[in-house]
């Protein structure tokens, strides 16, 4: 079965997109990264909250423009209450997070499901449904904007590191979901 794996750039001070959701300030961190390049092909689906889907891409009007910088094409879920009017080519809308998981772990088969946005990885992660969390630090503080993981109140969540990687845009942090939201090992 296909795991769930939100992986992300982040600034070293914490957000992955600036006030607005600006993602101008990743481009110049986006560029040769062997943890990047190779997590490509192992990505057979992507789950996709719904501010993401509809928001800046640092690589808009490029070749690059895309998932992954351009590199990965297949089925998209997308998680919103509040689908477009209009059909959109090899992507599907739903609202349901346990409905989205499951059509995305069956369009992934054995490869992962990769989550983009913060609220669906904080809704996955509070479900206990995420599995895995890639996070590329860039050297940049950026001082406000969207977190990797904001919950009010909080809740604690472990972490095991399974690999790192140094690279000279970003640095790669691997960790498998030990345990979430006082859920003990999954």
């Amino acid at each position: 079965m296909a795991k769930l794996l939100y992986s992300v750039t982040m600034s070293l001070d914490g957000f992955i997109a600036g006030p607005g959701g600006d993602m101008s300030w990743l481009t110049r961190f986006l560029g040769p990264n062997p943890t990047a390049e190779a997590l490509v092909p192992r990505i057979g689906a992507m789950l996709v909250g719904k501010r993401t889907f509809g928001g800046d891409d640092p690589n808009r009007g490029t070749d690059k423009e895309g998932a992954m910088s351009g590199a990965w094409h297949g089925p998209v879920f997308v998680l919103t209450h509040n689908p477009p009017p209009q059909p959109v080519p090899d992507v599907t809308f739903l609202s349901d997070l346990h409905e989205a998981v499951t059509a995305a772990r069956k369009a992934a088969g054995d490869r992962y499901v990769n989550v983009l946005g913060a609220d669906v990885a904080r809704q996955a992660l509070a479900a206990g449904l995420l599995d895995e969390i890639l996070v590329f630090v860039a050297p940049v503080l950026l001082g406000d904007g969207t977190r990797l993981y904001d919950l009010p109140g909080g809740a604690e969540v472990t972490l095991e590191r399974l690999s790192s990687a140094e690279s000279p845009l970003a640095n790669a942090l691997w960790f498998t979901v030990v345990s979430d939201n006082g859920r003990a090992d999954r």
